[in-house]
């Protein structure tokens, strides 16, 4: 099974080449903004552990989970709070990325995408077979972030952009690079070249899938039969 690391900077169209991946080649996609708040729900034990460490001004006012921004104001620009939010988040959603990947296996998925906005920041990328970067100009980021979050004053777009790590940065740490300064046809046109590029065979797939379990039963089969052969002598 090959795991491919997907990711990009704020508004190059990561979501986009997700949703191709997801609707039109079927692909298992461990989506790591869903995860983190699927691990911060009411009754999670990192939910609990937030509430315990921030108090409940960091509840809406329903008590029916986190109140983000109030969240926010407490940790941004806090080194402590920062570190103790990322010490129960960061954890939890590698835990459960993981199960994921797990299920994707069993089921013998023979591509699962991991996507991972913090990418390399994370290091993620280690543990999977190849990545790829949904990429464009800093001038078409900056005008469709404008667009997308219009409530944002072109100098805060700026410094969100300036915030993350350079598009070029990720391009070199990046074996396949998506250029989406074109069009939604040109975007998918890549995104399809891609899949049919690294999808593997099918026949492969299947003996890799099958591999670990045949393997691990004829070990313990070995170990079965050398115990009952020596409890006979």
């Amino acid at each position: 099974m090959i795991i491919l690391g997907l990711t990009g900077g704020i508004a190059t169209g990561k979501s986009t080449v997700s949703k191709r991946l997801r609707e039109h080649h079927k692909l298992t996609i461990v989506d790591a903004d869903v995860i983190a708040r699927q691990v911060v729900e009411p009754g999670t034990p990192a939910y609990k552990a937030i509430i315990n460490h921030f108090g409940a001004s960091v509840t809406l006012p329903d008590g029916k989970g986190l109140d983000r921004p109030a969240l926010g104001r407490l940790v941004f620009g806090n080194e402590p709070n920062r570190q103790f939010l990322n010490s129960v988040v960061h954890p939890a959603v590698r835990r459960e990325m993981l199960r994921q990947v797990a299920l994707a296996y069993m089921r013998g998925c023979d591509i699962v995408v991991l996507d991972v906005p913090l990418l390399y920041e994370s290091k993620l990328d280690r543990f999977c077979s190849s990545s790829v970067v949904v990429s464009c100009a800093e001038d078409t980021q900056l005008t469709r972030l404008l667009a997308r979050d219009p409530h944002l004053s072109e100098d805060d777009a700026r410094k969100r952009i300036a915030s993350q790590m350079s598009m070029s940065e990720k391009e070199a740490r990046a074996q396949h690079v998506i250029d989406n300064n074109g069009t939604l046809e040109e975007l998918y046109d890549q995104i399809d070249a891609l899949i049919n590029k690294v999808r593997p065979n099918i026949i492969v797939n299947y003996a890799e899938w099958l591999g670990p379990p045949v393997a691990t039963g004829l070990l313990a089969a070995a170990i079965y039969w050398f115990n009952v052969s020596r409890s006979k002598l």
